[in-house]
């Protein structure tokens, strides 16, 4: 178990966020403090990432970590983005940008995490005309028939995200009954283009963003929204700015002469994710 403290960490908000399929609420219980007299909530969560389980317990800025400090290092570190100070991109905000500082404290918990490139692939072109629930559950559907199964040192079962030979193996029929509907032709077609070495998706991390962003556009199914969201939340390219219904209405709406993305460079994807979370979750 490893344990720390950090401010600008919320599991919950990350989990709502929209970046990330297999991180789930197991539970969240009140723990009394004697000493203070007071009530505590404490919320738990489980990953699947990089072929590993990991549940993460946090209760107000104290987040619990159930692996070996080996791992937290090698992995959990890096994937959560911990060594980011996001209170300073924060403090970039414009103070006249009244809408934009409300996004950012409201989804202030929120980090942009460190993904596997393949999964947010398929992730995303799953991710089309659907929504948050109906997406997790095509995605337990595919890793569950065609991910490896995998067990924890304690007896829990969980599955793997599925390789591209795997899924380039199934038969569109099957893909169908994971609930894919049309995506299951592009799923499909995109890990064939992989498994060829159309794209090679472990040569996008040493491409500059526009160069990253069009190679993914060679892909089946991948348009400008899924190449962008790829990009920032599996190459943790924190330019890309991904534009979806919820960003275009706010776009339109607060920033009728365009985004200052010139104010933000570098950090635009981190905003995005502020404003995404707010449009979705926040005051209306």
């Amino acid at each position: 178990m490893v344990t720390i403290t950090k401010e600008h960490f919320s599991i919950k908000q990350i989990c709502e966020s929209g970046q990330c399929f297999r991180l789930v609420k197991l539970e969240e219980t009140e723990e009394v403090k004697t000493t203070e007299r007071m009530q505590e909530k404490k919320e738990k969560y489980s990953l699947t990432a990089f072929g590993r389980y990991l549940e993460i317990e946090q209760s107000q800025n104290e987040i619990s970590f159930d692996c070996t400090p080996e791992e937290f290092e090698q992995i959990w570190k890096d994937y959560f983005d911990l060594d980011e100070d996001y209170g300073r991109i924060m403090g970039l905000i414009d103070e006249a940008d009244d809408y934009l500082l409300r996004a950012a404290s409201y989804g202030s918990g929120i980090r942009i995490l460190r993904q596997d490139v393949w999964e947010m692939v398929i992730s995303f072109i799953i991710s089309q005309q659907n929504n948050i629930r109906r997406i997790r559950k095509c995605i337990d559907l595919l890793c569950s028939r065609y991910g490896e199964e995998k067990q924890t040192g304690d007896g829990k079962k969980y599955y793997d995200f599925p390789r591209p030979e795997a899924l380039a193996n199934a038969s569109l029929e099957d893909l169908y009954a994971c609930g894919l509907g049309y995506r299951s032709r592009y799923i499909h077609d995109t890990a064939v283009s992989v498994l060829k070495g159309e794209v090679s998706l472990e040569a996008l991390n040493e491409m500059k963003h526009d160069e990253a962003k069009a190679e993914l556009l060679k892909l089946c199914g991948v348009g400008v929204k899924v190449a962008e969201c790829v990009c920032l939340f599996g190459l943790h390219k924190t330019e890309s700015f991904p534009i979806d219904t919820h960003i275009d209405k706010v776009l339109q709406q607060r920033y009728p002469e365009g985004f200052p993305f010139e104010k933000y460079k570098g950090y635009e994807g981190t905003l995005q994710q502020y404003i995404f979370y707010y449009d979705l979750m926040g005051e209306k």
